[in-house]
């Protein structure tokens, strides 16, 4: 990564509700500190998603200005300052697992969400990140797959980190998952 310091890998996300405003912000973003530019893209409802990495420092910089330039456009954000491996693989698709033992799943209103409850539930227990990125309608899903009691407690931080927000649409964990559910939720 570019700028990045090794030892604190670091991930920062933007949403804005204005595709216009998204491109100012970035903008302005990438003219304040030397980040690398991970995604952009436009969703439904006209909404501009951009996530960056770097250094903690660098990240930190460059999302105070692009929020400062998106203004009231701004509909969610974050930093993650130490991003779980697992993460980044689960935001570009679907991840493949050779099989699925208990599944978790997170529903979220917004994209932002479920990209920091996958980083969450991926910290706090053994589990795979199947997926953790938006989905149509431009809400967010997080996937994951282990021991039941890990995909328990795993769904449960990751929820912790959004409830508070009022994000949480839905939060399933199936115990068992039937053999033929891996084809639909796994990558290719």
């Amino acid at each position: 990564m570019v700028g990045a310091t090794r030892s604190q890998p670091a991930l920062g996300f933007i949403e804005t509700g204005s595709i216009a405003r998204g491109i100012e912000a970035l903008d302005a973003l990438l003219k304040r500190a030397t980040v690398e530019v991970l995604m952009t893209v436009v969703v439904p409802r006209g909404k501009y998603l951009i996530m960056i990495a770097g250094g903690v420092d660098e990240v930190r910089e460059s999302l105070k200005a692009g929020l400062a330039v998106a203004g009231e456009a701004v509909i969610d954000h974050f930093l993650i300052p130490n991003v779980h491996p697992q993460l980044l693989p689960a935001i570009k698709g679907r991840v493949a697992v050779p099989g699925l033992e208990a599944v978790g799943l997170i529903e979220t209103k917004e994209v932002a969400a479920a990209i920091l409850a996958g980083d969450a539930a991926a910290k706090a227990a053994a589990v795979t990140l199947i997926e953790a990125r938006n989905q149509p309608g431009a809400k967010g899903l997080v996937v994951l797959t282990g021991e039941l009691g890990a995909v328990r407690a795993a769904v449960a931080a990751g929820v912790a980190t959004i409830t508070k927000q009022g994000m949480l649409i839905a939060e399933v964990v199936i115990p068992l998952a039937h053999e033929g559910l891996a084809k639909s939720l796994s990558g290719p």
